[in-house]
């Protein structure tokens, strides 16, 4: 049986180390202990911690994000992680991943496509499936909005033109940006993706609205297809 939380030394007590030193200085299973507040009979909350960070597979890298993926029951099979604790573990993550996206009212201007990465790779390069986003860009190329257009399996996403332009023309938006991923993590564009961009090219177009790029997101890199199309490729 393990000792209790209160049988440790203070140095050791997550809470009182994150009031004496800081929640920086928190080792990864004591930060989860305290959103798990209290641990078992056989466990201490930071016991419990180091069980679900156990459930990192050895062929994922060795990053907190994997917890992103992880399922309520798939938390609940440890022991001591009931519905609550899952639940207050998911809400988390969710906290953590909507802290990391650009707050839409700064005025964030797209001057190339290394803009457009840096604005969504952090949100997009471990996501397990496709998301297919939009940037809605006034005539100087200030980001008006930034908004997800539609979901996809592991490989795949249905990109329609009337759910890309429904919001452009709504905002009289000049301007457009498709972005989407690859949960592969090569960013290599495929010949649906080719054939995606010139039918939405085409339908923007139309409508009076420009689509100035369609961007695809790998792991910590990215492609332009238009850029692609200019080399021929």
């Amino acid at each position: 049986m393990s000792l209790k939380m209160k049988e440790l030394p203070e140095s050791e007590r997550p809470y009182e180390k994150a009031q004496m030193y800081g929640t920086q200085m928190l080792s990864d299973s004591e930060l989860l202990a305290i959103i798990i507040k209290c641990g078992t009979k056989e466990d201490t909350s930071v016991g419990l911690a180091q069980k679900i960070l156990n459930l990192q597979t050895t062929n994922q890298k060795k990053d907190l994000r994997f917890l992103q993926d992880i399922s309520m029951e798939e938390l609940m099979k440890i022991k001591g992680i009931g519905k609550v604790k899952a639940i207050q573990i998911m809400a988390t993550c969710e906290l953590a991943k909507r802290m990391s996206k650009p707050i839409n009212s700064l005025k964030i201007v797209i001057k190339n496509t290394k803009d457009v990465a840096d604005l969504l790779m952090d949100e997009l390069k471990y996501e397990k499936r496709e998301i297919v986003k939009l940037l809605i860009l006034n005539s100087k190329n200030v980001v008006l909005k930034n908004i997800n257009i539609t979901y996809g399996g592991t490989s795949f996403a249905s990109i329609e033109p009337q759910a890309v332009l429904t919001e452009p023309i709504k905002m009289n938006a000049p301007k457009i940006i498709l972005v989407h991923n690859h949960p592969s993590g090569d960013p290599t564009p495929s010949e649906a993706d080719y054939r995606i961009t010139d039918r939405i090219y085409e339908c923007a177009d139309v409508m009076g609205i420009t689509l100035l790029d369609h961007v695809i997101i790998g792991d910590n890199c990215f492609e332009s297809i238009f850029k692609l199309k200019k080399k021929g490729k």
